[in-house]
């Protein structure tokens, strides 16, 4: 082993560089903003850090492209044997579904194949909207259209789509741009099991060790800590990637996304996240998962 060799394998704290990805979603970058930015307590771990859509995301985890990323928790009901979910900056809670939407006077009942626009068809909302259209329409067969979250509003308004599954700010402003609520999906949710709805998780590589691992979840839980003690400290970095979402529905946003389950999703959101992999399995959606999915 020549010296630099021997070196590097004999310093005694030795930086690691992970590749970190998440949306441009306020509750995301709210809740990683700290962490990224060395305002926590400082650790041997660094990341190259990448910011995509929610769907774009899930692509590239079926490539194991990152070592922790972002997933809707409908793809990483796919992906138990090369992930495992943190129990941390998860999306997750009541009252805070994806909606289905469409313009005044529409009756699904009106057609046999009716155009539907989702945020991607890896994606949660995509999942649950099957759930639900199949119970409540037997027979009905949905043609689901693909697009990223921002399109679907847009497309519903031309008649691209009779009608759309809207996620994240969708449901903070679909009313004044004069749509009609069909479903709200985390209600119905809710209704039939009881439990919180499972949007998206924070999942990392197996490979990775137990130890990284805890401390990965240490880390993103003392950021979510330093973004509610300096609520100002992220603002800017928020609303750059945020679009051009007005400042009152990024608040917003953050206050229904991030929750006493993004610190821990505990036995109850466990059971959530648990419950609705189940689901998925039975009714041929997704294959069988791991014996654990989390780090025991």
């Amino acid at each position: 082993m020549n010296l630099h060799n021997w070196i590097a394998h004999n310093t005694e704290i030795k930086l690691k560089t992970l590749s970190l990805a998440y949306s441009s979603c306020p509750n995301d970058t709210y809740i990683f903003h700290a962490m990224v930015h060395g305002l926590i307590n400082p650790t041997d771990i660094s990341f190259n850090t990448s910011i995509a859509d929610v769907e774009t995301l899930n692509q590239r985890a079926a490539k194991g492209t990152y070592d922790i990323t972002k997933l809707s928790f409908a793809a990483m009901g796919s992906l138990g044997e090369q992930y495992r979910i943190l129990r941390n900056g998860a999306a997750l809670g009541r009252g805070c579904g994806p909606l289905v939407i469409t313009m005044p006077g529409y009756s699904i009942h009106s057609r046999h194949k009716i155009k539907v626009a989702v945020p991607g068809l890896g994606t949660t909302a995509c999942l649950l909207f099957r759930f639900y259209f199949e119970e409540r329409f037997p027979g009905l067969v949905p043609n689901l259209i693909s697009m990223p979250f921002e399109k679907i509003m847009p497309a519903v308004t031309t008649g691209k789509a009779d009608v759309g599954v809207i996620i994240h700010e969708g449901r903070f402003v679909y009313e004044q741009m004069g749509f009609e609520l069909i479903q709200d999906l985390g209600q119905w949710w809710e209704t039939h099991t009881g439990l919180p709805i499972p949007l998206g998780c924070i999942a990392v590589k197996k490979e990775i060790g137990r130890e990284t691992t805890k401390q990965l979840e240490s880390m993103i839980r003392q950021s979510i800590s330093h973004a509610k003690k300096f609520p100002t400290a992220g603002a800017a970095y928020i609303r750059h990637h945020a679009q051009e979402l007005e400042d009152n529905v990024i608040q917003e946003h953050i206050g229904l996304y991030v929750n006493d389950f993004s610190m821990d999703l505990g036995a109850e959101g466990e059971n959530a996240v648990l419950t609705f992999f189940k689901k998925a399995r039975q009714a041929g959606i997704l294959p069988p998962g791991p014996d654990s999915w989390f780090l025991n």
